[in-house]
């Protein structure tokens, strides 16, 4: 039974590369055929004396094709179209019109012997080769088609592997970014709760609870390229909660969102923002930090009050920003917009949409 269906399909298949090479090569012999003699189709006797070229033209058309395909495919396994045209392009015409011209002159010769047209004590060669001229001028035609379809089909895998290339390249760029994220967190985690738990074993031990559901989120959200703002804002809030938990007061922050459904944003893009926020800022009671986050005009405005560290310098930790616009320019999407004031620090996120 498995060898039946496996020799309909082969049937199939062979049907589907034949059939359309037979019509395409009848369709050639019938051009031909009206070239020779248009009048020859207007009466019955006159079609009847067509029969013979008709069947010549198809065995020339069909013997043309067939060998151009085979150098074709032949040459494509040893000269590249794309490293070396020019010796690709004297090979096509050198191998093809060699091989249209013996064809030809072999066909012209044995449809002449048939229709009794020569005599073996006297073959008339250069009759035969003049002949074969009308041959190779449709050869020149399926040689032009045959080229154009060779190096166009190599020019198109050559565009197809390289765009498959750097989509890679820039998928591995992307995982690479990402993958910055997750020892970042947990490290400036770590360091917040070995400080915290010499100051209060209380809020150290709630400081480990929500950063266990934190963390959950950070490893959920490792392999998605986007994030729902939505989500991202759910964590911000969760994560500027686990802060107050060391700084209570000191730390201040708002949060005021429209119509966040459709809107997208890199993962833990506000994480790295409130994180350098709170890391480069100087958080007291004498000068508390506050965090604005807006939604506006299609992004989302992060703020914070501007009042560095004496070693900060400019607020960047060469991790947070610069990943965030990275990873912007791999998505191919607007970048932020980074406005530093004399009292305050503002990030514009562009919101992503995805289209359905």
């Amino acid at each position: 039974m498995h060898f039946e269906i496996n020799s309909t399909n082969s049937q199939r298949d062979l049907f589907h590369r034949v059939g359309p090479f037979i019509l395409v090569n009848l369709g050639i012999a019938l051009i031909i055929t009206l070239t020779i003699c248009p009048s020859c189709f207007l009466s019955l006797d006159g079609l009847r004396d067509l029969v013979p070229d008709f069947i010549f033209s198809f065995l020339i058309s069909s013997s043309l094709s067939f060998g151009g395909s085979v150098i074709t495919d032949w040459l494509d396994n040893r000269i590249s179209w794309l490293e070396r045209p020019f010796g690709r392009l004297l090979a096509t015409i050198g191998l093809y019109l060699a091989y249209s011209f013996i064809i030809s002159f072999i066909l012209v010769f044995f449809y002449a012997l048939i229709l009794d047209q020569i005599d073996f004590k006297d073959i008339p060669w250069l009759e035969i080769t003049r002949y074969t001229i009308m041959p190779m001028q449709v050869a020149v035609v399926v040689m032009a088609i045959f080229t154009t379809w060779s190096w166009l089909g190599e020019w198109r895998k050559a565009a197809v592997e390289a765009e498959k290339l750097k989509t890679e390249k820039i998928s591995s760029q992307y995982q690479s970014l990402k993958d910055q994220l997750n020892p970042h967190f947990l490290f400036n985690s770590l360091n917040v709760l070995t400080n915290l738990v010499y100051e209060d074993a209380d809020r150290s031990a709630e400081f480990i609870q929500k950063l266990s559901r934190i963390y959950r989120y950070v490893l959920e959200v490792q392999q998605e390229d986007l994030v729902s703002l939505e989500k991202e804002l759910e964590f911000a809030k969760n994560f500027l909660d686990l802060q107050k938990i060391r700084f209570e007061d000191k730390l201040q922050f708002r949060m005021e969102t429209q119509d966040t459904e459709g809107y997208f944003l890199p993962p833990l893009s506000l994480q790295l923002l409130l994180e350098n926020a709170i890391k480069h800022n100087v958080v007291s009671k004498e000068n508390p930090l506050f965090i604005d986050i807006l939604q506006k005009d299609g992004s989302l405005w992060v703020t914070n009050t501007l009042q560095l560290k004496s070693q900060s310098g400019s607020g960047s930790s060469g991790i947070g920003l610069k990943n965030i616009f990275q990873r912007y320019q791999l998505l191919k999407a607007p970048a932020p917009t980074v406005k530093k004031g004399e009292d305050e620090f503002l990030v514009i996120l562009p919101l992503i949409q995805i289209d359905a």
